[in-house]
């Protein structure tokens, strides 16, 4: 229902298991697989929260099908993938990530990334940059960035008990009005931008059997980190593009994130009226944005911050 035309499901299997993704196969994109093959690779990684999935990614990237190779994940425990029964951790996600692009991609690629996946993968290309061409990011923080301690806000702390934290998903994340408000408080600048397919499309996501372990793990805090301890040592070149009305992650993060390693961060663009993912919320600007970074940030010599 929520893939998009001439695009499959396919599957690798990782140490956590199957991860799902959808790439072209086929008309209106491709006229034949060998043509495909040949085009280079361009990643698309979704963020997190209740009911994520490569669904986020799903206005923007048929746009790029007829010109590279497209792979959009579900992450393990969430979407389609498999939904292992256990605490996930950030090593957890820096694994998984690194071992689809290895099993997926020979050539180093060009990875489109949101919010806390964003800031898995600055990580990942840093311990594998050998993995990366560029990176274009949306939002890109670890949640926890310069000191802030996202586990201790009440909230995280809330979710943390046991027995109430699956009572507070069932009932207040994975249900029409759950998914809903989390798309108003937290997605969205605009709640008339939310139309039901999107809910939809997210709820089917948080319904899955056993999906309240990754999204817990999310919301407990147990995948935040500081970024701004890593993001000096990336070096693959990076765009960044961050909606001035993300909840929790504040443009000014963004720009202090970005000056700590400009020689790596080429661009860094920042979207009035926007919230946390321009990729639902504006997703014709985003690939306007998309097109204008991506050959910017393989020829661009020298470092740019707007």
């Amino acid at each position: 229902m929520f893939i998009p035309i001439g695009f499959e499901q396919r599957s690798v299997t990782t140490s956590l298991g199957r991860m799902v993704y959808y790439t072209a196969t086929g008309l209106p994109w491709q006229e034949n697989k060998v043509a495909s093959e040949g085009l280079e690779t361009l990643v698309f990684l979704h963020g997190f929260g209740g009911g994520s999935s490569a669904y986020e990614w799903s206005k923007v990237y048929p746009a790029f099908a007829s010109e590279y190779r497209i792979l959009a994940p579900d992450l393990i425990g969430w979407g389609r993938s498999e939904h292992p029964a256990r605490n996930f951790t950030i090593e957890d996600y820096l694994t998984t990530i690194r071992e689809f692009l290895q099993q997926t991609c020979t050539l180093p690629v060009k990875v489109i990334a949101s919010s806390l996946t964003a800031a898995f993968t600055i990580r990942v290309a840093i311990a594998h940059p050998e993995l990366f061409k560029s990176l274009i990011l949306t939002v890109p923080s670890g949640i926890s960035d310069f000191g802030q301690d996202y586990s201790r806000t009440f909230f995280a702390q809330l979710i943390s008990i046991p027995v109430v934290d699956r009572i507070l998903y069932t009932t207040g994340v994975a249900t029409e009005n759950g998914i809903r408000s989390f798309l108003e408080q937290r997605q969205f600048a605009r709640p008339n931008r939310i139309y039901e397919e999107i809910v939809q499309a997210y709820l089917e996501s948080a319904k899955q059997p056993n999906a309240e372990y990754a999204a817990l793990s999310f919301v407990r805090g147990d995948l935040s980190f500081d970024l701004s301890l890593y993001i000096q040592q990336l070096t693959i070149p990076t765009a960044i593009i961050w909606g001035r009305k993300s909840q929790f992650t504040s443009p000014e993060i963004g720009y202090r994130l970005a000056q700590m390693n400009p020689q790596a961060i080429k661009f860094f663009q920042e979207l009035e009226d926007v919230g946390l993912t321009p990729q639902l919320e504006l997703p014709a600007v985003t690939i306007g944005l998309i097109r204008k970074f991506l050959p910017l940030l393989t020829e661009s010599p020298t470092a740019v911050t707007n």
